[in-house]
């Protein structure tokens, strides 16, 4: 991992110099845009919807847009007389019990990591996280704003999460309307709960979407259903973008639950027919669901 943030943490007179760390990235399937008839890529530009133009980067201004339609343009000038701050203190405001914080304010995560003589406070800091159970309520500038967010410990390290502010929440705007419910109901009710009762284990869940995408795709190349466009040419003919991207996030994902995947790189794939890993166990919905997808795979592979 690469840090995208230095500063340091600071509860009191105590100072910790830290660096911090993305701690989630995103694996979700992405497709393009292409021409049906050539797999060319959708391109998109930039006009006006009052004259039809196209406009140019340097003629693009932020505008902000009132709640009657009418248009504020801001111009540099502007937006560098707005409030910003390059500050590198992450500022312990209080720490407060780990319950009082609902978890649909947060936003992004982060993972701190002490730098130089910043061990031992990192190190106190987390036992004292840990002994109290609660959380730091912290102030931090990331990229250039001022945020709210909290300190929490997760296996030994102090992850920083961003928290939404108030009014970014919003309220259901409907009522449930729920009847009456019986006592034989709500009996019956806690009784499925504990029937289901058990620990949370993320690596119990996997995305079966990823992979039916890829084994799709898969098939389709090794079927020579593939469109050699411009683009695929200059790269040397390689395996499409989106099936390099699905090969690297079901490895990755694999590599998470501590799999190994000896098949061969991506680029061989396409040559090269590969012996298909027999599937974990898992509920009988979710094996249906993927016989149900090879099924389909391989008939369009024929």
């Amino acid at each position: 991992m690469r840090a995208i943030w230095k500063g340091a943490v600071s509860f009191g007179l105590v100072s910790v110099p830290v660096k911090l760390y993305s701690a989630t990235e995103s694996h979700d399937v992405s497709f393009r845009q292409v021409h049906a008839k050539d797999g060319g890529r959708i391109k998109y530009q930039r006009v006006c919807s009052i004259d039809g133009e196209e406009v140019p980067y340097s003629d693009i201004a932020k505008g902000y847009e009132t709640e009657d339609g009418e248009m504020v343009i801001l111009t540099e000038d502007d937006m560098a007389n707005l409030p910003t701050t390059s500050s590198r203190e992450i500022a312990v405001e209080k720490f407060v019990p780990s319950d009082q914080i609902d978890p649909l304010l947060f936003e992004k995560s982060y993972y701190l990591e002490p730098e130089g003589a910043g061990a031992k406070p990192y190190a106190l800091l987390r036992q004292a996280l840990l002994d109290a159970d609660r959380m730091a309520v912290v102030t931090v500038a990331l990229r250039q704003r001022v945020t709210t967010a909290v300190l929490r410990v997760r296996d030994d390290v102090i992850v920083l999460q961003t928290m939404m502010w108030p009014d970014e929440i919003r309220k259901p705007d409907f009522k449930v309307e729920t009847g009456e419910v019986k006592d034989a109901e709500v009996k019956m009710a806690h009784m499925l709960v504990e029937t289901l009762a058990g620990d949370f284990d993320a690596s119990e869940f996997e995305d079966d979407y990823a992979e039916a995408v890829e084994a799709v795709v898969r098939a389709k190349i090794e079927g020579g259903e593939v469109k050699r466009t411009e683009t695929s040419a200059k790269t040397g003919g390689e395996v499409v973008d989106l099936l390099a991207a699905l090969q690297r996030s079901v490895d990755a994902a694999k590599s998470s639950r501590g799999e190994t995947d000896e098949r061969p790189a991506a680029k061989k794939a396409a040559a090269k027919k590969t012996a298909k890993k027999a599937p974990a166990k898992k509920a009988a919905k979710k094996t249906a669901a993927k016989k149900t997808t090879a099924k389909k795979a391989a008939k369009k592979a024929s």
